[in-house]
């Protein structure tokens, strides 16, 4: 991503895209408050990503991660979500060092397709069939979401439901482009399936970021 050149500086400078402060929209932490960093840059590709915008990195000029940290600590949550893009494609050491200084939670979201970097406090595990996770994410995430869009992506669920620690919480959300379609046959599947539990993109029916 840095054509040699160390343009992020070791993780004192990330493409951030934007960042917001709103509720969380999806997954086991639905509902709660936290400030969101979105970082631009993606080589994983996904026909129905919804921010496709955020795939060409050389669109977002690194950004001063003591900049956003000082952010993050100017809204009431102490908590942060890094989300992407793709977080796993930078060093995130320093970033998540820094606001665990300040007692921030660092919560991420990611499809594992590289080796992760940071101090996570949560990881949010999404993983995409074109760009499977490295295998160190499994016994690390906290968590397992994994996008719906054909019946025929339950299986490709269950894959990697099978490569989870026991007792991570397991969850089935429908692509958005496909929700009338695919939420009765998650709602059937779960409750065939009941380790399975439904994420909903809560924030898109809330009408917020």
């Amino acid at each position: 991503m840095s054509n040699g050149k160390d343009i992020f500086e070791g993780g004192r400078k990330l493409p951030v895209m934007e960042e917001f402060y709103t509720l969380q929209g999806e997954g086991y932490n639905m509902g709660k408050a936290a400030y969101f960093v979105r970082i631009g840059g993606c080589d994983v590709g996904c026909s129905w990503c919804d921010s496709k915008e955020s795939w060409n990195v050389e669109l977002f000029p690194p950004a001063d991660v003591d900049v956003v940290v000082n952010n993050v600590r100017n809204v009431p949550a102490s908590t942060v979500v890094v989300t992407g893009g793709e977080p796993s494609l930078y060093p995130l050491d320093y970033f998540t060092s820094q606001l665990q200084n300040f007692g921030i939670t660092t919560m991420v979201e990611t499809s594992g397709a590289h080796k992760l970097t940071g101090s996570w406090d949560w990881i949010c595990l999404s993983p995409k069939k074109y760009s499977p996770p490295h295998n160190s994410i499994y016994k690390i995430a906290n968590e397992l979401k994994v996008i719906i869009k054909h019946k025929a992506d339950l299986k490709w669920a269950e894959m990697n439901a099978e490569l989870m620690n026991e007792n991570t919480p397991l969850f089935l959300q429908s692509e958005w482009s496909e929700v009338d379609n695919i939420i009765p046959v998650l709602t059937d599947y779960i409750m065939k399936n009941p380790k399975w539990r439904m994420s909903l993109q809560s924030h898109k029916y809330m009408g917020i970021p």
